[in-house]
């Protein structure tokens, strides 16, 4: 048995997404008003979108949430996954860019699924804590300032209940994550968290080397 990933050339990786990371019209749109934008690597790919909006679906999740909008693309799959009477807490900080978020929240018809907290994320999950909703949802997605990845972690983990999921965006860090006391901060922080998932007896964690890399979490 191979114990390393296939190389994924430009036609294999076309492949894996034609067949096996089919998105629909409204999520292709998405992605390509996204791809003109300067930073437009921030956006998740078809293969890890299909990837949560399956594990939404596979875990009956209803109450989801979100740490890091961007452009809307995460946040449209996992709200695709929902029923209607779900409900996604999406924290970002950025009026403009959600601004195209919200419009393919409407393209899609999950709009209503969606509530958008435009303020740190630090804020909303505290109100969170605060007002009750500890061991509340289902399902979190963090994808946003990786310094404070661990805080995001250990108070989402506040926040999921028993046999719940939380989805971390970028843990291999383009590889800096080899070599953490050269990387910067980010690479660092994402490294040290990485290394505490793989002793943290609270959880069950599996990375995945999807896009820069993805660390599924199952709360015991």
């Amino acid at each position: 048995m191979s114990s390393r990933t296939i190389t994924m050339t430009p036609a294999l990786e076309d492949y894996v997404l034609r067949v096996g990371a089919a998105e629909p019209e409204v999520l292709r749109l998405l992605r390509e008003q996204t791809a003109a934008l300067p930073d437009a690597q921030m956006q998740i790919g078809p293969d890890q979108g299909r990837l949560m909006r399956w594990l939404v679906e596979l875990i009956g999740a209803r109450r989801c949430l979100e740490i890091g909008v961007y452009t809307g693309y995460s946040s449209t799959v996992v709200a695709l996954g929902m029923p209607s009477d779900g409900l996604l807490v999406a924290c970002d900080i950025d009026p403009q860019v959600t601004q195209i978020a919200q419009r393919y929240w409407n393209l899609a018809g999950v709009a209503n699924k969606i509530r958008l907290e435009l303020r740190p994320a630090r804020e909303t999950l505290e109100t969170l804590l605060r007002n009750g909703h500890a061991l509340s949802f289902d399902f979190v997605f963090i994808d946003a300032d990786k310094a404070a990845y661990d805080y995001y972690y250990e108070t989402c983990l506040q926040l999921v209940r028993k046999d719940g999921l939380i989805l971390l965006d970028n843990t291999l860090w383009s590889g800096q994550v080899l070599a953490p006391a050269q990387s910067d901060h980010d690479g660092r922080s994402i490294a040290a968290l990485n290394e505490k998932l793989s002793r943290d007896e609270r959880v069950s964690a599996s990375m995945l080397a999807i896009g820069d890399g993805v660390t599924l979490v199952r709360k015991r």
